[in-house]
């Protein structure tokens, strides 16, 4: 590639000349990926298209200089940028050698490499560069095969990963400048924190559909991009239709139960092409997947699972009617804030439960050997058929796997309840899903 361009797409992308924006802050995944800096490891960051990844980085690098590390010292490269007609195995040496040609870093410099898997052998590079010393490695991408699987396998125990997600409530609300810093602040400011909350049912967490005026239109350009540009051109796919045809189905069917047999059956696919299919769509982070607790792995792994998107904004742009969802919409927002438990914590496993009976509890929190806590999503508890639907299963899940922490998520309905149904006895805990996804400023 022509190096005046290489030298110019680098100069747009570093801050040596340029103040450049960084967005707003997401202080808690900065401050995890700087203390992984500290480690003798690559970083790697992965998330969804659009999900904040370029940001991230360039938080990185300010609380790099603003800590004293010379600009000189950081090397930052988009390979999004479509000045890049063309990815080869060579082209990350050629940007290195251009780099220290001229900056000159008299350090160890950090290399900040944004949707690195547009190149070839991209591993490799990043393996060499780290075993000679010759760097501090940082990447990131869409892709959770290529970053998490591939590079795990040239640097095993040599790197760390970071998932990242669309916006929570709680970082929405710093978005918004509304800063929580104890339960007065949760009363007094509810009104705000339910719009917020609205606004996250309606249009999930992607940052810079939040800042837009025309969220509904960008939500779908999202769909449109991962879908050509993450899986399409990658894996050379021509049946288009089909590949979308499946991705509508799971993100307008989201908290629902799926087998890939029933699914070809209504969707006139072969089971493997919906199983390639959907294997893509985890990749790059579109959805995921969560799997019937039990005691067998063989028995989890034949069960029906349950899917969910990364995003209910998606889901709502592609087909949901969003009024007519609450109740799918809060299990769907639930399931991202217990995923991202289960990223943060290796310990943590999150699961459905489903008896013989087809009794069934929405997640299953298990860490290490024991089950921590049964939840149950419903969004209103003044039907008694459906309240005592919800209750009956936890009590049953209860007693069955052993665990007394039995909690219902709800829309607005807060209570703590002693119920007993056929012997099995429980105290059960309900609560708003504002509070729930807030806890971290409340105690419950």
């Amino acid at each position: 590639m022509d190096k005046n361009i290489l030298a110019e797409i680098l100069n747009d992308w570093n801050c040596w000349k340029n103040n450049l924006e960084s967005g707003k802050p997401r202080d808690n995944y900065v401050d995890l990926c700087l203390r992984y800096l500290d480690v003798n490891v690559a970083t790697t960051i992965i998330g969804v298209r659009r999900s904040g990844k370029s940001y991230l980085m360039r938080q990185m690098i300010r609380k790099l200089i603003a800590k004293g590390i010379d600009k000189k010292n950081i090397l930052m490269v988009n390979f999004d940028d479509k000045r890049f007609t063309e990815f080869y195995p060579e082209l990350l040496d050629e940007i290195y050698s251009i780099y220290l040609e001229l900056m000159m870093p008299d350090k160890m410099p950090f290399v900040f490499f944004d949707e690195i898997q547009n190149v070839p052998n991209w591993e490799r590079w990043v393996r060499t560069m780290h075993e000679l010393g010759k760097a501090k490695i940082i990447i990131s991408g869409s892709s959770s095969k290529m970053l998490h699987g591939e590079l795990a396998t040239l640097l095993t125990g040599r790197h760390l990963d970071i998932f990242i997600f669309p916006l929570s409530l709680s970082e929405i609300l710093g978005f918004k400048q509304i800063h929580l810093n104890d339960k007065l602040d949760i009363i007094s400011r509810s009104h705000e924190i339910r719009n917020a909350l609205n606004e996250l049912f309606e249009y999930g967490g992607f940052p810079e559909v939040l800042l837009s005026k025309e969220k509904k239109q960008l939500l779908l350009a999202y769909f449109d991009d991962i879908l050509v540009n993450d899986i399409e051109k990658r894996y050379n796919i021509h049946e288009s239709q089909k590949l979308r045809s499946l991705a509508r189905f799971y993100l307008t069917n989201a908290s629902n139960t799926i087998t890939f047999n029933s699914l070809s059956k209504h969707l006139s696919l072969s089971p493997a092409t919906i199983e390639k299919f959907t294997s893509y769509f985890e990749e790059v982070n579109l959805l995921f997947f969560i799997k019937r607790f039990s005691f067998k792995v063989k028995e989890q792994e034949k069960a029906a699972r349950k899917v969910y998107s990364i995003d209910v904004g998606l889901s709502n742009a592609i087909g949901f009617q969003f009024s007519q969802n609450i109740g799918k919409i809060i299990e769907n927002i639930t399931a991202i804030e217990l995923k991202k438990q289960e990223k943060l914590d290796p310990n943590t496993e999150i699961y459905y439960w489903q008896d013989v009976k087809g009794k069934e509890v929405d997640f299953v929190v298990k860490r290490k050997q024991n089950v921590e806590q049964l939840i149950q999503v419903c969004q209103k508890m003044d039907e008694l058929k459906t309240k005592e639907r919800e209750i009956h299963a936890l009590l049953i899940a209860g007693s069955d796997l052993k665990c007394r922490n039995l909690l219902v998520i709800t829309l607005d309905y807060e209570a703590e309840e002693y119920h007993e149904w056929f012997g099995m006895k429980g105290k059960i805990k309900f609560l708003p899903i504002m509070k729930w996804l807030l806890r971290a400023f409340i105690p419950i």
